[in-house]
């Protein structure tokens, strides 16, 4: 494991000011709207996404960035390109309107259809994390202003299951009959929101998390490019990595499996 990268240190960086903004509106979201496909929207949603795409293209202006919500105004590439940003600024709009401190802001780098460089933060939680190809993965503790606190650094690295059995991680929305479909095995079953999923399993805090419904590529990319980082795998029902820039299917991904160490 080598030191992380100025530009990965940038992008946590540009995902920690975007989780502030977020918090500034957290438990007072103020309107909310339904988009098309009947998701939840709000302005703290559109606010965050605006400074990300603004940042992003101070930091490398010749790469596209793919964001959810410019999507969900139809705002689609008609292809996705070698090289491009995905961007959710509120995975987990739900959570935030609810009030739960499960939301995160996931940014990442794809290249070639792998996401090779990610961050996601989880701004009421407390906690962030970023992982880069060939430079390894790392917590930190999102600071309330300033730059990233490298005193709070650490390098996480995802665990061997253990011999009690995997802790398996589930979206709020769905039960131990996801893990069950994807034949995950015994063990506790605990409901998480958001991309916070992918990073505990590269924290080593759990070891899978099976998803067999709808969830598309913004949702996933930033995860998984730091459960990549810290040595885990995301892959579909077939045992194919997960990969990215599918325009001819919208951008969703099928059904698949995250896990730490095998």
């Amino acid at each position: 494991m080598t030191e992380p990268s100025q530009f990965s240190f940038a992008l946590a960086e540009v995902a920690q000011e975007a989780g502030r903004l977020l918090l500034r509106h957290f438990r007072h979201p103020g309107a909310i709207r339904k988009k098309p496909d009947g998701s939840p929207v709000t302005s703290a949603d559109e606010e965050a996404e605006t400074f990300i795409i603004s940042r992003l293209a101070s930091l490398a202006a010749d790469v596209p960035v793919i964001a959810e919500e410019q999507m969900a105004r139809g705002s689609s590439p008609a292809a996705a390109g070698r090289r491009f940003f995905l961007v959710d600024p509120l995975d987990g709009t739900e959570e935030f309107i609810a009030g739960r401190n499960e939301f995160t802001v996931n940014i990442a780098l794809i290249e070639n259809g792998a996401p090779v460089c990610g961050t996601v933060v989880a701004p009421a939680a407390g906690r962030a994390f970023f992982g880069e190809e060939g430079r390894g993965a790392f917590e930190f503790a999102p600071a309330p202003h300033g730059a990233i606190d490298r005193n709070t650094l650490r390098p996480i690295r995802a665990r061997s299951v253990p011999e009690a059995g995997p802790t398996i991680l589930v979206s709020r929305t769905h039960g131990r009959g996801e893990a069950d479909s994807f034949g995950a095995g015994p063990g506790p079953v605990i409901r998480v929101a958001s991309s916070l999923k992918f990073a505990l399993i590269a924290a080593g805090e759990a070891d899978i998390y099976p998803r067999r419904g709808t969830t598309m590529e913004w949702d996933t990319a930033a995860g998984q490019a730091v459960l990549a980082a810290a040595g885990g795998r995301t892959e579909t029902q077939t045992g194919e990595l997960l990969r990215y820039g599918k325009i001819g299917v919208g951008l969703r991904n099928p059904g698949f499996i995250a896990r730490g160490l095998i």
